[in-house]
Protein backbone atom coordinates (compact mmCIF):
# COMPACT_ATOMS: atom_id res chain seq x y z
CA UNK A 1 0.00 0.00 0.00
CA UNK A 2 1.34 3.25 -1.09
CA UNK A 3 -0.29 6.49 0.64
CA UNK A 4 0.01 10.16 -1.04
CA UNK A 5 -1.82 13.46 -0.55
CA UNK A 6 -4.69 13.92 -3.04
CA UNK A 7 -4.65 17.44 -4.33
CA UNK A 8 -7.16 17.10 -7.32
CA UNK A 9 -10.76 18.06 -5.98
CA UNK A 10 -12.28 16.20 -8.78
CA UNK A 11 -10.18 12.50 -7.89
CA UNK A 12 -11.23 12.97 -4.02
CA UNK A 13 -14.88 13.28 -5.04
CA UNK A 14 -15.14 10.52 -7.82
CA UNK A 15 -13.35 8.44 -5.07
CA UNK A 16 -15.33 8.80 -2.31
CA UNK A 17 -18.70 9.73 -3.88
CA UNK A 18 -18.12 5.76 -5.19
CA UNK A 19 -17.86 4.25 -1.60
CA UNK A 20 -20.84 2.98 0.02
CA UNK A 21 -20.11 4.41 3.58
CA UNK A 22 -19.74 7.73 3.72
CA UNK A 23 -20.93 11.13 4.86
CA UNK A 24 -20.40 14.77 3.98
CA UNK A 25 -17.71 14.63 6.74
CA UNK A 26 -15.36 13.47 4.22
CA UNK A 27 -16.30 15.84 1.40
CA UNK A 28 -13.86 18.27 -0.49
CA UNK A 29 -15.69 21.09 0.84
CA UNK A 30 -15.52 19.65 4.86
CA UNK A 31 -11.43 19.53 4.32
CA UNK A 32 -11.73 23.48 3.35
CA UNK A 33 -14.07 24.25 6.19
CA UNK A 34 -11.48 22.93 8.50
CA UNK A 35 -9.57 24.86 6.66
CA UNK A 36 -11.36 27.87 6.93
CA UNK A 37 -11.94 27.16 11.17
CA UNK A 38 -7.88 27.61 11.12
CA UNK A 39 -7.08 23.92 11.26
CA UNK A 40 -4.50 21.85 9.40
CA UNK A 41 -5.64 19.19 7.20
CA UNK A 42 -4.60 16.61 5.13
CA UNK A 43 -6.49 14.28 2.24
CA UNK A 44 -4.73 11.28 2.00
CA UNK A 45 -5.21 8.09 -0.40
CA UNK A 46 -4.20 4.82 -0.21
CA UNK A 47 -3.05 3.26 -3.72
CA UNK A 48 -2.78 -0.28 -3.88
CA UNK A 49 0.26 -1.33 -6.55
CA UNK A 50 -1.02 -3.99 -9.31
CA UNK A 51 1.14 -5.47 -11.63
CA UNK A 52 0.73 -4.99 -15.44
CA UNK A 53 3.07 -6.35 -17.49
CA UNK A 54 6.59 -5.04 -16.73
CA UNK A 55 4.94 -2.10 -14.82
CA UNK A 56 2.46 -1.63 -11.89
CA UNK A 57 -0.15 0.31 -11.53
CA UNK A 58 -1.33 2.05 -8.70
CA UNK A 59 -5.15 1.78 -7.83
CA UNK A 60 -7.11 3.99 -5.18
CA UNK A 61 -8.59 1.95 -2.48
CA UNK A 62 -8.53 4.39 0.08
CA UNK A 63 -9.10 7.94 1.33
CA UNK A 64 -8.63 9.61 4.83
CA UNK A 65 -9.51 13.38 5.64
CA UNK A 66 -7.15 14.23 8.30
CA UNK A 67 -7.57 17.35 10.64
CA UNK A 68 -5.14 18.31 13.21
CA UNK A 69 -6.93 19.69 16.29
CA UNK A 70 -5.57 22.00 18.69
CA UNK A 71 -7.18 21.88 22.12
CA UNK A 72 -5.69 22.92 25.61
CA UNK A 73 -6.61 19.08 26.63
CA UNK A 74 -4.24 18.24 24.16
CA UNK A 75 -3.44 18.17 20.49
CA UNK A 76 -4.64 15.12 18.28
CA UNK A 77 -4.87 14.09 14.54
CA UNK A 78 -8.76 13.76 14.08
CA UNK A 79 -10.38 11.72 10.83
CA UNK A 80 -13.95 12.55 10.60
CA UNK A 81 -16.54 9.52 9.62
CA UNK A 82 -13.40 7.84 7.89
CA UNK A 83 -11.38 6.49 6.40
CA UNK A 84 -13.27 5.68 3.37
CA UNK A 85 -13.04 2.32 1.90
CA UNK A 86 -13.86 0.78 -1.26
CA UNK A 87 -13.83 -2.67 -0.94
CA UNK A 88 -15.86 -3.88 1.99
CA UNK A 89 -13.24 -7.33 2.45
CA UNK A 90 -11.78 -7.46 6.13
CA UNK A 91 -8.46 -8.07 5.42
CA UNK A 92 -7.93 -5.18 3.07
CA UNK A 93 -9.90 -2.85 5.22
CA UNK A 94 -7.26 -4.41 8.14
CA UNK A 95 -4.37 -3.63 5.26
CA UNK A 96 -5.64 -0.49 4.41
CA UNK A 97 -6.28 0.89 8.02
CA UNK A 98 -2.79 -0.41 9.22
CA UNK A 99 -1.15 1.19 6.29
CA UNK A 100 -2.50 5.01 7.50
CA UNK A 101 -1.90 4.48 11.30
CA UNK A 102 1.68 3.76 10.31
CA UNK A 103 1.69 7.36 7.81
CA UNK A 104 -0.07 9.23 10.70
CA UNK A 105 2.09 7.66 13.61
CA UNK A 106 5.00 9.84 11.41
CA UNK A 107 2.83 13.04 10.98
CA UNK A 108 1.58 12.70 14.59
CA UNK A 109 5.45 13.07 15.60
CA UNK A 110 6.47 16.53 13.67
CA UNK A 111 3.19 17.81 14.68
CA UNK A 112 3.93 16.72 17.98
CA UNK A 113 -0.03 15.37 18.54
CA UNK A 114 -1.05 13.53 21.56
CA UNK A 115 -2.99 10.45 20.05
CA UNK A 116 -4.94 9.86 16.65
CA UNK A 117 -8.65 9.89 16.51
CA UNK A 118 -10.66 8.04 14.00
CA UNK A 119 -14.41 8.57 13.91
CA UNK A 120 -15.51 5.66 11.81
CA UNK A 121 -17.55 5.37 9.12
CA UNK A 122 -18.00 2.00 9.42
CA UNK A 123 -20.96 -0.02 10.34
CA UNK A 124 -20.83 -1.33 13.99
CA UNK A 125 -19.76 -5.24 13.83
CA UNK A 126 -17.58 -7.23 15.41
CA UNK A 127 -15.71 -7.68 12.40
CA UNK A 128 -14.93 -3.89 12.04
CA UNK A 129 -14.45 -3.34 15.97
CA UNK A 130 -11.54 -6.03 15.73
CA UNK A 131 -9.51 -4.75 13.44
CA UNK A 132 -9.14 -1.33 15.25
CA UNK A 133 -8.64 -3.44 18.49
CA UNK A 134 -6.05 -5.20 16.55
CA UNK A 135 -4.40 -2.09 15.77
CA UNK A 136 -4.04 -0.94 19.01
CA UNK A 137 -6.63 1.46 19.23
CA UNK A 138 -9.22 1.81 22.19
CA UNK A 139 -12.14 3.08 22.88
CA UNK A 140 -12.59 7.03 23.56
CA UNK A 141 -14.26 8.44 25.85
CA UNK A 142 -16.48 11.21 23.97
CA UNK A 143 -17.45 11.08 19.92
CA UNK A 144 -17.03 14.35 17.96
CA UNK A 145 -19.60 13.59 15.37
CA UNK A 146 -22.96 10.94 16.02
CA UNK A 147 -22.11 7.36 16.25
CA UNK A 148 -25.89 6.55 15.43
CA UNK A 149 -28.13 8.19 12.70
CA UNK A 150 -31.15 8.04 11.44
CA UNK A 151 -31.54 7.46 7.59
CA UNK A 152 -34.91 7.45 5.53
CA UNK A 153 -35.09 5.85 1.50
CA UNK A 154 -36.30 8.62 -0.49
CA UNK A 155 -36.32 6.69 -3.65
CA UNK A 156 -40.04 5.88 -2.76
CA UNK A 157 -42.91 8.49 -4.36
CA UNK A 158 -44.31 11.11 -1.96
CA UNK A 159 -47.32 8.67 -1.36
CA UNK A 160 -45.21 5.97 -0.42
CA UNK A 161 -43.45 8.32 1.75
CA UNK A 162 -46.02 9.88 3.74
CA UNK A 163 -47.95 6.05 4.28
CA UNK A 164 -44.68 4.66 6.11
CA UNK A 165 -44.39 8.07 8.58
CA UNK A 166 -45.82 8.08 11.66
CA UNK A 167 -49.66 8.47 11.89
CA UNK A 168 -48.58 11.53 14.02
CA UNK A 169 -45.93 12.98 12.03
CA UNK A 170 -48.27 12.80 9.42
CA UNK A 171 -51.09 14.68 10.38
CA UNK A 172 -48.68 17.40 12.13
CA UNK A 173 -47.48 17.75 8.56
CA UNK A 174 -50.95 18.31 7.47
CA UNK A 175 -52.04 20.57 10.09
CA UNK A 176 -49.43 22.93 9.57
CA UNK A 177 -50.33 23.52 5.79
CA UNK A 178 -53.44 24.32 7.31
CA UNK A 179 -52.45 26.43 9.42
CA UNK A 180 -50.72 28.60 6.94
CA UNK A 181 -47.21 27.73 7.30
CA UNK A 182 -45.59 28.38 4.47
CA UNK A 183 -41.48 27.06 3.92
CA UNK A 184 -38.66 28.89 1.68
CA UNK A 185 -35.14 28.56 0.94
CA UNK A 186 -32.34 31.35 1.32
CA UNK A 187 -28.44 31.18 0.37
CA UNK A 188 -27.70 34.35 1.28
CA UNK A 189 -26.18 36.62 4.05
CA UNK A 190 -28.84 38.11 5.94
CA UNK A 191 -30.54 34.48 6.13
CA UNK A 192 -27.66 33.10 7.55
CA UNK A 193 -28.13 36.22 10.46
CA UNK A 194 -31.33 35.17 10.87
CA UNK A 195 -30.33 31.56 11.44
CA UNK A 196 -27.58 32.45 13.58
CA UNK A 197 -30.38 34.57 16.20
CA UNK A 198 -32.50 31.54 16.01
CA UNK A 199 -30.34 29.03 16.68
CA UNK A 200 -29.39 31.16 19.86
CA UNK A 201 -32.59 31.13 20.88
CA UNK A 202 -32.51 27.24 20.74
CA UNK A 203 -29.39 27.03 22.23
CA UNK A 204 -31.02 29.11 25.69
CA UNK A 205 -33.85 26.99 25.51
CA UNK A 206 -32.17 23.48 25.74
CA UNK A 207 -28.93 24.47 27.54
CA UNK A 208 -26.29 22.65 24.91
CA UNK A 209 -22.66 23.46 23.99
CA UNK A 210 -23.73 25.42 20.63
CA UNK A 211 -21.73 25.62 17.66
CA UNK A 212 -20.14 29.64 17.33
CA UNK A 213 -21.53 31.68 14.68
CA UNK A 214 -17.94 31.44 12.99
CA UNK A 215 -18.34 27.49 12.14
CA UNK A 216 -22.05 27.98 11.10
CA UNK A 217 -21.30 31.06 8.69
CA UNK A 218 -17.72 28.26 7.20
CA UNK A 219 -19.90 25.71 7.75
CA UNK A 220 -22.49 27.66 5.00
CA UNK A 221 -19.95 29.06 3.26
CA UNK A 222 -17.37 25.69 2.22
CA UNK A 223 -20.65 24.26 0.40
CA UNK A 224 -22.34 27.58 -1.05
CA UNK A 225 -20.24 27.66 -4.42
CA UNK A 226 -21.07 24.55 -5.16
CA UNK A 227 -24.93 24.43 -4.67
CA UNK A 228 -24.62 21.61 -1.64
CA UNK A 229 -26.52 23.62 1.02
CA UNK A 230 -29.58 25.88 1.34
CA UNK A 231 -31.32 26.93 4.40
CA UNK A 232 -34.88 26.40 4.89
CA UNK A 233 -37.24 28.78 6.78
CA UNK A 234 -40.51 28.00 8.48
CA UNK A 235 -42.97 31.16 8.49
CA UNK A 236 -46.03 31.74 10.37
CA UNK A 237 -47.79 35.12 10.69
CA UNK A 238 -45.06 36.48 8.26
CA UNK A 239 -42.51 35.07 11.44
CA UNK A 240 -40.01 32.71 10.77
CA UNK A 241 -40.39 30.34 13.62
CA UNK A 242 -38.06 27.33 12.17
CA UNK A 243 -34.95 27.24 10.54
CA UNK A 244 -32.95 24.15 9.16
CA UNK A 245 -29.47 24.38 7.22
CA UNK A 246 -29.49 21.02 4.84
CA UNK A 247 -26.49 19.77 2.97
CA UNK A 248 -26.62 17.80 -0.39
CA UNK A 249 -23.75 15.51 -1.06
CA UNK A 250 -23.54 12.77 -3.37
CA UNK A 251 -26.51 11.59 -3.27
CA UNK A 252 -27.42 12.26 0.38
CA UNK A 253 -28.98 15.02 2.21
CA UNK A 254 -28.59 15.43 5.86
CA UNK A 255 -29.94 17.78 8.16
CA UNK A 256 -26.99 19.00 10.37
CA UNK A 257 -28.13 22.85 11.96
CA UNK A 258 -31.69 23.11 13.37
CA UNK A 259 -33.14 25.95 15.01
CA UNK A 260 -36.62 26.80 16.24
CA UNK A 261 -38.62 29.77 18.14
CA UNK A 262 -41.21 28.60 20.68
CA UNK A 263 -43.13 31.72 20.18
CA UNK A 264 -45.95 29.37 18.48
CA UNK A 265 -45.41 26.28 20.09
CA UNK A 266 -48.67 24.51 18.75
CA UNK A 267 -47.69 25.62 15.41
CA UNK A 268 -45.95 22.33 14.11
CA UNK A 269 -43.89 23.66 11.73
CA UNK A 270 -40.68 21.24 12.17
CA UNK A 271 -42.83 18.60 10.54
CA UNK A 272 -43.63 20.88 7.56
CA UNK A 273 -40.40 21.73 7.00
CA UNK A 274 -38.61 18.64 7.60
CA UNK A 275 -41.36 17.31 4.60
CA UNK A 276 -40.51 20.27 2.36
CA UNK A 277 -36.46 19.53 2.95
CA UNK A 278 -37.21 15.86 1.84
CA UNK A 279 -38.95 16.71 -1.22
CA UNK A 280 -36.53 19.08 -2.16
CA UNK A 281 -33.66 16.34 -2.08
CA UNK A 282 -35.79 13.84 -4.31
CA UNK A 283 -35.91 17.37 -6.74
CA UNK A 284 -31.92 17.15 -6.40
CA UNK A 285 -31.87 13.39 -6.97
CA UNK A 286 -30.92 12.54 -3.72
CA UNK A 287 -31.76 8.53 -2.43
CA UNK A 288 -30.82 9.36 0.90
CA UNK A 289 -32.44 11.82 3.80
CA UNK A 290 -29.80 11.58 6.73
CA UNK A 291 -31.45 12.84 10.05
CA UNK A 292 -28.67 12.95 11.74
CA UNK A 293 -27.83 12.22 14.89
CA UNK A 294 -30.11 10.49 17.61
CA UNK A 295 -30.20 8.95 20.75
CA UNK A 296 -29.24 5.53 21.19
CA UNK A 297 -31.70 2.44 21.60
CA UNK A 298 -32.80 2.04 25.50
CA UNK A 299 -30.84 5.61 26.49
CA UNK A 300 -31.67 7.55 29.61
CA UNK A 301 -35.13 10.64 29.13
CA UNK A 302 -31.51 13.01 29.84
CA UNK A 303 -29.46 12.35 26.77
CA UNK A 304 -28.51 14.97 24.08
CA UNK A 305 -30.24 13.74 21.75
CA UNK A 306 -33.52 12.25 23.74
CA UNK A 307 -35.85 15.18 22.53
CA UNK A 308 -35.22 14.98 18.77
CA UNK A 309 -35.27 11.59 18.28
CA UNK A 310 -39.08 10.74 18.37
CA UNK A 311 -39.37 13.60 15.78
CA UNK A 312 -36.65 11.96 13.53
CA UNK A 313 -37.76 8.61 13.27
CA UNK A 314 -41.41 9.31 12.89
CA UNK A 315 -40.99 9.95 9.03
CA UNK A 316 -39.74 6.64 8.86
CA UNK A 317 -36.38 5.00 8.05
CA UNK A 318 -33.75 3.35 9.69
CA UNK A 319 -30.92 3.38 12.23
CA UNK A 320 -27.52 3.26 11.18
CA UNK A 321 -25.08 2.57 14.00
CA UNK A 322 -21.14 3.10 13.31
CA UNK A 323 -18.22 1.98 14.76
CA UNK A 324 -17.90 3.38 18.24
CA UNK A 325 -15.08 6.50 17.92
CA UNK A 326 -11.66 5.33 18.43
CA UNK A 327 -8.48 6.44 19.89
CA UNK A 328 -4.56 5.63 19.12
CA UNK A 329 -3.22 7.02 22.31
CA UNK A 330 0.91 8.09 21.12
CA UNK A 331 1.96 10.59 24.66
CA UNK A 332 1.30 10.25 27.99
CA UNK A 333 -0.94 13.43 27.61
CA UNK A 334 -3.69 11.40 26.30
CA UNK A 335 -4.87 10.16 29.55
CA UNK A 336 -4.99 13.81 30.77
CA UNK A 337 -7.33 14.46 27.65
CA UNK A 338 -9.58 10.96 28.49
CA UNK A 339 -9.75 12.52 32.02
CA UNK A 340 -11.46 15.95 30.83
CA UNK A 341 -13.68 14.43 28.01
CA UNK A 342 -15.21 11.51 30.75
CA UNK A 343 -16.30 14.83 32.93
CA UNK A 344 -17.65 16.76 29.61
CA UNK A 345 -19.67 13.38 28.47
CA UNK A 346 -21.54 12.82 31.67
CA UNK A 347 -22.19 17.24 32.14
CA UNK A 348 -23.12 17.31 28.29
CA UNK A 349 -25.73 14.11 28.99
CA UNK A 350 -24.16 12.27 25.90
CA UNK A 351 -24.06 8.98 27.81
Amino acid sequence: MIIQEIKDKNIWEDFVGSCFERTFLHSWNWGEFNRAMGNKIWRLGVYEQIANGESQMANLVGAALIVKIQAKRGTFLFCPHGPVIKYQISNIKYQISKALLDYLKNIAKDERADFIRVAPIWLESEENISIFKKLGFRKAPIHIHPEITWELNIELSEDELLKNMRKTTRYLIKKAQKDGVKIVQNKNSKALEIFNKLYQETVNRHRFVPFSPNYIKNEFQSFLNDNQVSLFFAKYQNEIIVSAMIIFWQGIAFYHQGASSQKYPKIPASYLLQWEAIKEAKKRNCQTYDFWGIAPPNSKSSHRFAGVTLFKTGFGGEMKELVKTQDFPISSKYWFNFIVELARKKARHLG
